[in-house]
């Protein structure tokens, strides 16, 4: 440490030596015991197959009936159950165990859009009712067979994943999975290494979920640590907030058929309120104390520039934009979503790709100004401590993830050749050999600064419009642009809570066969059962058709003269990403000079498109953790302390809105007996 020392002083205040400190700290909250062990074991698999034969069809059935995910409900409720059982069989679950059951459930309940739930089949149940639908009938005879049998096929009519029809869309989409999997788990572990053990940052989030394993863990033991008390103040803080929020909602959309919302979801929209005043602006506030809670982890330098700078943005500058005629598309009495893509495509899209550029520029140089510094000292043990592994982690050589990351990357790009063999090559290699890990480190690095990732959106829509290639088979076509920038916190969590690397790839070697599976039979039954959307799933009946003439507007985007490719070509403005881009790089050197840290500089660089709507409430979290929370039980025991009650308050909130999805499941089945 006198080593590490001597360095941070050698550094320029505000710089390198600031995220060290909250690396420190993150650190701090999870106890690195460093004593790294197995955590998918048998017990591990049986957690697996709870979750996927238990808990899918509930999400399968809730996103068509309510639109709602049971993500955190399945996290927690089978991690509870399993530690319960176990522990009063006298074989209480490891902390590494504990966070698999975590890892399998978050993995397998995941959320999609238009309230999609359900393993890899749920993106061909979306596909089988568009391609049928009336927004899809101009082109729905040219959508590749390759990824869904024609509308005229007996293969929709007697909804039937056995028929014929469905053998190539299936076996491509388990290609995709294999891929996939290969491809997240090679770039996350490399950005892992480049973000956490070259540059040390600090990964704010990650500590959550190890939190929650170590807290459940130590549940039961005679000196019971403090984890396990703050757990469940955190835990009964989310049940009685998730009643509210959660419960009431939907126990009383199930009874009446209208939600009663006593806290706005997803947040207090004043958009349409103050347009008179300030046109464009959006205002709002979110309500979801979960926000309070999550300010109270993140770094306060990051929260205060990421609210300023939304602020900046969204609340002061678009009235201004609106009057000198930069925001054109925006229509009054638009509430925000609205209102924000009309900002965004008329203005602010090529300002944030250029911040975003600027952000990779600055994380590049500061990683090569970190290595430099190692490499030109002549103390050889401190260089080698800069990039020891710490031993029994599980990693892999580092030719083995680059081998097999190029290699998913060649097989995506030859597939894509194969599919859509007109459409440019160079356009198919740029994104996948050099967008995709650029922008999977650009995300990385923000995920381990402030907990959240960044995307730099339609750039897909841009590359086909660019290219002139008019089918409609290229949407469908597995492009190889990904940002697995968040998998590198994913790695992050895996190290903080002792589990061995290699445990992650035997959970996803075994998950792959099994959610492919439960998968396929869980919605080939409610397929059979009835037509999907219908009466039976009110969400899918309601909102799925919308949604399908938005997808048809945007697979429509590359036939000449579409309205809507001049808007987005239009959005993409060459001069304001210019612009962008240096106004980044000035903002990043004139904070240097103001002397600000440089936590402060990226907050601001990612508020840039962030709703004032969440950005604020996190800020008065981290306000209120800083000013009073830390006072009164100490800054050091602030620390480890909320990172733990944000666990146990997602945990909390996850069980109520597990009960309140039984519930509702209850109460549907009595209302539609004849008696």
């Amino acid at each position: 440490m006198a080593k590490q020392d001597e360095f941070n002083q050698e550094t320029p205040p505000g710089d390198l030596n600031e995220l060290e400190l909250a690396r420190e700290q993150t650190e701090e909250t999870s106890a690195e015991e460093h004593q790294f062990e197995e955590g998918f074991t048998f017990r591990t698999f049986l957690g697996l197959l709870f979750v996927a034969f238990v808990m899918l069809p509930g999400g399968i059935y809730m996103g068509l009936v309510a639109g709602q995910g049971i993500g955190a409900a399945a996290e927690w409720v089978t991690i509870v159950l399993f530690a319960e059982v176990m522990r009063r069989s006298f074989q209480p679950l490891k902390r590494q165990e504990i966070y698999m059951l975590y890892y399998v459930a978050a993995s397998l309940t995941a959320l999609a859009a238009f309230g999609l739930s359900g393993g890899p089949l749920q993106w061909k149940i979306w596909d089988q009712f568009f391609v049928q639908s009336t927004p899809a009938a101009a082109f729905a005879k040219e959508i590749p067979h390759w990824a869904v049998p024609a509308p005229d096929s007996e293969a929709l009519r007697q909804r039937s994943f056995l028929h014929p029809d469905w053998f190539i869309p299936i076996a491509l989409l388990l290609v995709m999975e294999v891929l996939g999997r290969a491809s997240w788990m090679s770039m996350g572990y490399l950005m892992f290494r480049a973000t956490s053990d070259v540059e040390r940052l600090p990964f704010p989030m990650a500590p959550v979920a190890a939190a929650g394993a170590l807290a459940l863990a130590e549940a039961g033991n005679r000196d019971e640590s403090w984890r396990w008390g703050v757990f469940s103040t955190g835990t009964v803080l989310g049940m009685g907030f998730g009643f509210f929020y959660i419960a009431i909602p939907v126990f009383t959309g199930t009874l009446f058929g209208n939600a009663v919302q006593l806290i706005p979801i997803p947040f207090w929209d004043l958009t349409s309120n103050t347009e008179n005043i300030l046109p464009t602006a959006l205002t709002g506030f979110s309500m979801n104390l979960g926000e309070i809670l999550i300010g109270f982890v993140l770094p306060f330098h990051i929260l205060l520039g990421a609210a300023i700078s939304s602020v900046l943005t969204y609340i002061v500058a678009n009235p201004i934009l609106y009057h000198t005629g930069q925001i054109t598309h925006w229509q009054r009495g638009s509430p925000t979503l609205p209102t924000q893509l009309a900002v965004n495509m008329d203005f602010w899209l090529a300002i944030g790709i250029g911040v975003q550029l600027a952000v990779a520029v600055i994380g590049i140089s500061l990683v090569i100004k970190t290595l430099r510094e190692y490499r030109n000292r002549e103390d050889k043990q401190s260089r080698g401590a800069f990039r020891a592994i710490p031993a029994g982690r599980g990693d892999p050589p580092l030719w083995l993830p680059i081998v097999v990351w190029l290699g998913s990357v060649v097989s995506y790009i030859v597939i894509c050749r194969i599919l859509v063999p007109d459409f440019p090559l160079w356009i198919v290699g740029f994104f996948g050999l050099l967008w995709s890990p650029l922008n999977s480190y650009i995300s990385a690095r923000m995920v381990g600064l402030s907990g959240q990732t960044v995307g730099f959106p339609y750039l897909k829509e841009i590359a086909i419009i660019s290219s002139r290639y008019p089918h409609v088979d290229i949407w469908y076509a597995p492009l190889p642009l990904y940002d697995h920038g968040g998998s590198a916190q994913r790695f992050r969590e895996v190290e903080l809570t002792g589990t061995k690397f290699t445990s992650i790839v035997k959970a996803e070697l075994v998950m792959l066969p099994v959610i492919f599976i439960a998968s396929f039979v869980f919605w080939a039954f409610f397929w059979k059962a009835s037509q999907i959307p219908s009466s039976l799933f009110p969400f899918a009946q309601r909102f799925w058709p919308y949604h399908a003439q938005i997808d048809a507007v945007w697979k429509q985007l590359n036939r000449p003269g579409s309205e809507a490719q001049q808007w987005l070509l239009d959005a993409m403005n060459v001069p304001r990403i210019a612009a962008g881009f240096v106004g980044g790089l000035g903002c990043y050197w004139l904070f240097g000079v103001l002397k600000l840290p440089i936590l402060f500089f990226y907050g601001f660089a990612g508020g840039v498109g962030q709703l004032p709507h969440f950005t604020l409430p996190k800020l008065l979290g981290a306000w209120l953790g800083k000013r009073y929370f830390a006072k009164r039980f100490g800054e050091d025991n602030w620390i480890r302390y909320a990172p733990v009650l944000l666990a146990g308050y997602f945990c909390g909130t996850g069980l109520i809105g597990m009960l309140a999805i039984a519930l509702a499941l209850i109460a549907k089945s009595v209302s539609s007996l004849p008696f």
